[in-house]
């Protein structure tokens, strides 16, 4: 215990600890509670200014009788007297109606109730009969919105309740006056209804793991979407994490023509995926839905597959049971017209580190139209470069499976962000390895190596890689480009002690010595078996690493931490730092910008400076692409290690994304995030 105490010193600055991301309310948060007493002894009543109105018609008294009679007077009232308030005073009352039924265990009447409360609300929105135009300034305009979105809910709840909320089933709602058909429909083109396994309610859960949280207001009931896995999945479908959940928003869309009729209609509850679709055109109007993308994301990180400390701890103790799961995660759609940024964590960590990262760059609604995010998943026991093979290879394998025939350019402006040892795993799939780093291991060419052909195999694609002509941009953040010196002898030794090396690795190298005497370097990295290791300032293929030639067609960005030295940090480290990597170390010459962030190893990544950072680096990546073509020129590349490699397509000029207002719209945002 005190040995792995200690080793946590080291990597203290990567790993995150959150275990719950939502917790379940005691009661669903409802912003008409207070005004409309939900919660009280003598309610639900309706507000003073529905009162005043009944009053007016000599109906005060009525409250206390049957509801279904006040809301017919109410409604002949309103045949007579179009106006918004009769209108208003309807749907409430529909809706406290609705509430009391509920509250009496009355789900059949209760949603009678809800739909006239809907419907009302809706009227008072949108029908044009009425001869002034609704007063946003007026308290009452927000209470119909909260008005319809809390009947509208309450209603599906009572759908939910009996497992009838599915996509392309039809619902039936007897109101007072009328009966309605109610078709549910998905308006997705990237979800499907055989995806959704069940739905809940966004307002019975409180975000906990997340500092900021998104909630737009609109109209509509915003609903956790559950997946389920299925037969006849797509190929890209195997890169959603189990028991993923997205975001959706109901709203149903009112036939008023038949309303006005008092006629039995047809309506159609339509569920949208926010992240595309943040508006609806209703009316002849572009109306916001009510939208919460953060606890959808906070319900998916609350499942057992994506436990950060489970999957974080094998990760660098047991390398060899990540590899059951490491590769690529998406937590939204595949979609082949938007730029991907690959998230790439750094040592004792997993993908679910940059969840504030990703729950805040996803807000913009100018990042979610241009870009897709991706997380990568690897064993962080292991040396930095096994981790660049594998990655290079499960990238070039997910390129096959979704864009076998290349015809998705978007694909072609990938930018990587890599956080602590994930920076170097990042700038090794964007450099040319000519013989460099095959010379750390020997000075021997490598045609002359004697070894299993899977092993040599293996050793060529770690050591003999070109840069993925798919990747525009790196941004590396607390990464240590010259090592830390928190990889010293003790924390090495107990780094040896405590990760369990893979057994296979270990036989290879082995086999290697035993077949090949005489062969390696003394100091080569063979010797190095663990990530902590590898990271030593010592490290021979660091500085090789630093000085390998980079890919032209790639930018690079570099963000660091410096925190003041004290503490246990202060023990191993010397020199100004983040408390594991000197500034020193994560300076990158090279870099396009470079900024400092007050902030320690574990924060830096997370800190507001630094997200603020590479959402500006993202605009302004946009905002740059004008034109793009696949080059015809293909770039020579050396191939010491005589294993055939793919060619390397230089891009000679850059892709038409945006018409000249987006451009403009993007160049805006970046600046202003420029000028802060």
């Amino acid at each position: 215990m005190v040995a792995l105490l200690l080793l946590s010193c080291l990597v203290v600055g990567c790993a995150t600890s959150t275990n719950k991301w939502v917790a379940l309310r005691s009661t669903p948060r409802n912003p008409l509670t207070e005004s409309l007493g939900l919660l009280t002894k003598q309610g639900p009543k309706p507000t003073e200014r529905t009162i005043q109105l009944l009053r007016r018609y000599n109906l005060h008294e009525s409250l206390e009788g049957d509801r279904r009679e006040l809301l017919a007077k109410l409604d002949e009232i309103e045949s007579r007297n179009p106006n918004r308030e009769n209108v208003y005073a309807q749907a409430e009352l529909a809706y406290v109606s609705g509430k009391r039924s509920e509250r009496g265990k009355h789900p059949k009447q209760a949603l009678e109730y809800y739909g006239a409360a809907v419907l009302h609300s809706y009227r008072y929105l949108f029908d044009e009969q009425y001869a002034t135009a609704s007063n946003p300034y007026d308290p009452e305009f927000r209470r119909a919105c909260d008005l319809y979105n809390a009947a509208l809910e309450g209603a599906l709840r009572i759908v939910q309740a009996k497992d009838s909320l599915r996509p392309g089933t039809t619902q039936h709602i007897r109101t007072a006056n009328h009966d309605c058909q109610i078709e549910v429909r998905l308006e997705s083109n990237d979800w499907h209804a055989e995806d959704i396994d069940h739905f809940e309610f966004v307002t019975d859960y409180e975000v906990h793991g997340l500092r900021n949280h998104y909630h737009n207001f609109g109209l509509g009931v915003p609903l956790i979407a559950v997946r389920r896995k299925h037969e006849g999945e797509d190929p890209r479908e195997e890169y959603y994490p189990a028991d993923l959940s997205f975001p959706v928003t109901a709203f149903l869309r009112v036939d008023l023509a038949a309303a006005s009729r008092n006629a039995d209609q047809t309506a159609v509850l339509e569920l949208f995926d926010p992240l595309n679709q943040p508006t609806v055109l209703v009316a002849n109007q572009n109306v916001p839905l009510e939208t919460d993308l953060s606890t959808p994301l906070a319900h998916t990180l609350s499942q057992p597959a994506l436990d950060d400390n489970r999957l974080s701890t094998l990760g660098l103790l047991k390398p060899d049971k990540v590899k059951q799961v490491q590769g690529l995660y998406m937590l939204e759609p595949f979609q082949d017209d938007k730029i991907p940024v690959l998230m790439v964590h750094g040592l004792w960590s997993s993908p679910v580190t940059w969840m504030e990262m990703f729950n805040d760059l996803r807000s913009d609604p100018q990042i979610r139209k241009h870009y897709q995010f991706w997380f990568y998943l690897y064993p962080t026991g292991q040396p930095f470069w096994y981790s660049a093979a594998q990655m290079r290879e499960d990238l070039a394998s997910m390129r096959q499976k979704v864009d076998p025939e290349g015809r998705y350019p978007a694909l072609d402006q990938t930018i990587l962000v890599g956080h602590s040892m994930g920076g170097l795993v990042s700038k090794l799939q964007t450099v040319d390895s000519g013989n460099d780093f095959w010379a750390t291991l020997s000075e021997h060419p490598f045609s002359e190596l004697e070894a299993d052909e899977e092993l040599r195999e293996g050793l060529a694609q770690t050591f003999f890689f070109d840069p993925n002509p798919s990747i525009r941009r790196v941004i590396t953040i607390g990464t240590p480009h010259r090592g830390s010196e928190f990889a010293n002898d003790t924390t090495k030794w107990l780094g040896r002690k405590l990760i369990r090396i893979p057994t296979k690795l270990m036989q290879g190298k082995h086999q290697l010595i035993a077949r090949n005497p005489g062969f390696f370097r003394k100091d080569a990295p063979l010797d190095i078996n663990t990530s902590i290791d590898s990271l030593e300032p010592n490290s021979p293929l660091l500085p090789v690493l630093l000085t390998a030639h980079c890919s032209s067609w790639v930018k690079y960005n570099n963000i660091m931490g410096e925190i003041p030295a004290k503490g246990i940090a202060s023990w191993f480290t010397s020199g100004k730092g983040d408390g594991v990597v000197t500034l020193d170390s994560a300076r990158l010459e090279n870099a396009e910008s470079q900024i400092v962030v007050p902030a320690d190893h574990s924060l830096v990544h997370r800190h507001p400076q630094s997200i603020l950072e590479v959402r500006r680096i993202l605009l302004q990546q946009v905002a740059e692409l004008r034109s793009y073509t696949y080059g015809d020129r293909i770039e020579q590349v050396s191939n010491p290690s005589g294993v055939p490699r793919e060619a390397v397509r230089e891009p000679l000029q850059t892709m038409p994304a945006l018409l000249p207002d987006e451009q403009m719209e993007v160049a805006r945002g970046a600046t202003a995030v420029l000028s802060r």
